[in-house]
């Protein structure tokens, strides 16, 4: 068993949760107010950001813009954890182009910030909806994990796994760039109706 902890209890945290509780890890979930830590799934732990982090791998469910704030209520306290990033740093305000450097992505500005956890890029080319039921039309739910650090990766990858989806190893963490690329194009897509929100990208055997 794997403690995991997820920071937001959105759409994505929630999906989340529901994947590493059915592959019977211990799941913490914190938000950002306790009126919404109290409707976290039953048989979560929840609580609010700032409280004691639990779990192993942490897991940051938020929009890029909220992250670095996360980041310094925890300083000093994810040295040593798997430090999970699925988020996609697109200018909303124009929806055209990503607030990253070209030659930089949000998980490697994360891993500048937090040194000593082993960061990870995960889940950010999934949506919510896919995450839940498991699959993407016909196939299953594929998650591409990118990261430096190979058992980061693996224990990531068999939380994913244990909860029903694939995971597949999508190189270092210089491929978080490309990574975000394809989740930019799939959030464009959604956003302009040209999918659903309840679509995405598959990878078949």
């Amino acid at each position: 068993m794997t403690n995991i902890t997820i920071i937001g209890a959105g759409n994505m945290g929630q999906a989340i949760a529901g994947i590493a509780a059915a592959g019977g890890n211990s799941v913490q979930i914190l938000t950002r107010d306790a009126e919404k830590s109290a409707t976290v799934s039953a048989g979560t732990a929840s609580g609010v950001i700032g409280d004691v982090i639990t779990g192993d791998i942490v897991v940051l469910a938020l929009p890029y813009g909220a992250v670095s704030l996360v980041l310094e209520s925890y300083a000093g306290q994810l040295d040593g954890k798997v430090l999970v990033d699925l988020t996609n740093p697109v200018d909303f305000s124009t929806f055209d182009s990503l607030v990253v450097p070209a030659d930089s992505s949000a998980a490697a500005e994360i891993a500048a910030a937090v040194p000593g956890a082993s960061v990870l890029k995960a889940f950010n080319t999934n949506f919510a909806a896919t995450l839940a039921t498991g699959t993407v039309g016909r196939e299953k739910t594929t998650v591409l994990i990118a990261g430096d650090d190979t058992d980061a990766k693996a224990s990531l990858a068999a939380v994913v796994t244990a909860g029903g989806l694939k995971a597949v190893d999508a190189g270092s963490l210089k491929r978080a760039r490309e990574l975000e690329a394809l989740g930019f194009v799939q959030l464009t897509l959604a956003a302009g109706e040209k999918t659903s929100w309840t679509s995405g990208f598959a990878l078949a055997d």
